[in-house]
């Protein structure tokens, strides 16, 4: 692919690592960082702000044919994941939604649109195999897997409006495995595969990169096998 490509969270690291290796694939023409801290900023929590910075990069000329959206949060406000319904919370519900679904459903509504009509694009999404119902077999962790199954069924459905407008377009939802990142820290079970941040980029870019129309919609790992709804 040729065009622009835009790493939405590129403050984060996988999302800066992400960015790193587009770079230094050549693959497209530009590559674009975005996060709260950059220029044009954006902030997962403020519709505006995702508003104008979608419309900036639009302005900008060249045709966004890559979208990754490398955001999310596991812990919130000091709220880590609930081991008991006991533990359930209101505000961490609401947070844990407006972070891992409501803002990136957000990033769909204002960045789809600007795919190109005809040619191939794709927009991906970090979303987490424990947001699978059908792979859920530990409990737990209600807020987190809650929001990523929401988050799953946003993707699904944006992906069945983009398919009548725009053919050549792929939206889906990925699971990037275990990432050695402030995210993961403390939550990483002994035995477990965890990746360091340009692994996992690699791996994530390969899966997008050998993804088909066909696909588009789909949950997927790192390794490109799809995962359970």
């Amino acid at each position: 692919m040729t065009g622009l490509a835009v790493v939405i969270g590129s403050g984060g690291g996988i999302g800066a690592a992400i960015q790193r290796e587009l770079e230094s694939s050549g693959q497209f023409e530009r590559v674009l960082g975005v996060s709260r801290s950059s220029e044009p900023k954006l902030d997962l929590l403020d519709e505006a702000s995702i508003a104008q910075c979608a419309g900036g990069i639009s302005g900008q000329g060249a045709e966004i044919r890559f979208v990754i959206d490398a955001t999310g949060a596991l812990v919130l406000d000091g709220h880590r994941p609930e081991k008991s319904l006991r533990d359930l919370d209101p505000e961490a519900l609401a947070n844990s939604f407006a972070v891992n679904a409501i803002g990136p459903a957000l990033l769909m509504k204002h960045f789809l649109p600007l795919l190109p009509r005809s040619g191939r694009s794709v927009f991906a999404t970090l979303s987490a195999r424990v947001g699978s119902i059908g792979d859920n077999r530990l409990g737990g962790w209600y807020a987190y897997r809650a929001s990523k199954a929401a988050l799953n069924q946003l993707v699904h459905t944006a992906a069945v409006e983009l398919a009548r407008r725009k053919p050549g377009a792929i939206c889906v939802a990925l699971h990037p495995g275990t990432v050695r990142t402030p995210l993961t820290e403390g939550f990483a079970k002994t035995g477990l595969e965890v990746q360091e941040p340009e692994v996992a980029s690699r791996r994530l870019l390969a899966v997008c990169d050998g993804l088909t129309s066909e696909q588009s919609g789909g949950f997927f790992d790192h390794h490109g096998k799809a995962v359970p709804w």
